[in-house]
């Protein structure tokens, strides 16, 4: 199982957030306890400066983005795109979340503090990553962290064509290999989300799905730990 880190001495919580405000908290550490327990309380950090720079905010979107089993909508195109590329688990966790945080990229926020938090947490085997190949080269992937059964999703890229959508697809295939419940959190929905069959719930039903899964046993590939 994955190895559990010190306790986080901040209290973080939703109790005073007011519905549909989304930024919950300011300052902090990324201590992976801290992170932990940020997940396992429905948030999530993001730095609010220029880039995702500080100071540190702490993040519970209202209405929250999530896939529940039976909702990612897989049309045939993407599935002949699945056909096209090779998905790995856990491969190469440093390249996709470097890749993620790319500067360039429209919307950039992952700080290298960020990168190396995240980093660590998948050392001690709470975070995962899928990567998508093409031909031996990395063409898109996702990480997050698997909390139980909630498998909170970072972020996302690709430099081909729907490679991202790919790892969304193995992505759900690693939660639902045992036929138990989950919750993939994607954080906010857009219209590309939307196309493949996000939903949006309010807070308070986001928070009790998580308190529902956040417990049970991880899918079966990852309850193994760190090697």
């Amino acid at each position: 199982m994955p190895i559990e880190p010190p306790r986080t001495s901040w209290r973080l919580s939703t109790g005073g957030a007011r519905p549909g405000e989304d930024l919950v908290g300011i300052g902090a550490d990324l201590a992976p306890g801290t992170v932990l327990e940020a997940y396992r309380e429905g948030i999530f950090p993001m730095g609010v400066g220029v880039g995702g720079g500080p100071p540190l905010g702490w993040w519970s979107p209202d209405p929250r983005g999530i896939f529940l089993p039976g909702d990612l909508h897989v049309s045939r195109s993407l599935r002949r795109s699945v056909g096209r590329f090779e998905a790995t688990v856990d491969t190469a966790f440093r390249d996709v979340v470097e890749a993620c945080a790319d500067p360039s990229r429209d919307g950039a926020w992952i700080t290298p503090e960020i990168v190396e938090s995240y980093v660590e947490l998948h050392r001690l085997g709470w975070a995962h990553s899928v990567e998508v190949w093409a031909e031996g080269v990395l063409v898109g992937g996702l990480y997050g962290l698997a909390i139980g059964r909630l498998f909170a999703a970072e972020s996302k890229f690709h430099r081909a064509t729907d490679a991202s959508k790919v790892a969304l697809v193995r992505l759900v295939e690693v939660l639902s290999e045992d036929g138990e419940p989950w919750v993939l959190d994607v954080q906010w929905s857009t219209p590309h989300l939307a196309r493949l069959g996000v939903r949006e719930v309010d807070r308070s039903t986001y928070l009790d799905l998580v308190r529902r899964v956040r417990s049970r046993l991880l899918p079966s590939r990852w309850r193994a730990g760190p090697t």
